[in-house]
């Protein structure tokens, strides 16, 4: 399944992609505003969910 764009993201990756601060993406996924999947420790933020909250806006 070739993409050109990542499946998932991280939360800076995402930040720099909707052109707001990484701060504010935080509040946004703590708010649960934008879903995101946790590997780990780590935080992952799906494309879908990315395109998702851009057509709510």
């Amino acid at each position: 399944m070739p993409t050109n764009s990542p499946l998932l993201y991280t939360p800076a990756d995402a930040a720099r992609l909707l052109s707001i601060g990484r701060s504010t993406l935080y509040e946004l996924m703590d708010e649960g505003v934008v879903p995101f999947v946790k590997i780990g420790r780590s935080r992952r933020i799906r494309t879908e969910a990315l395109e998702a909250y851009v057509d709510s806006l």
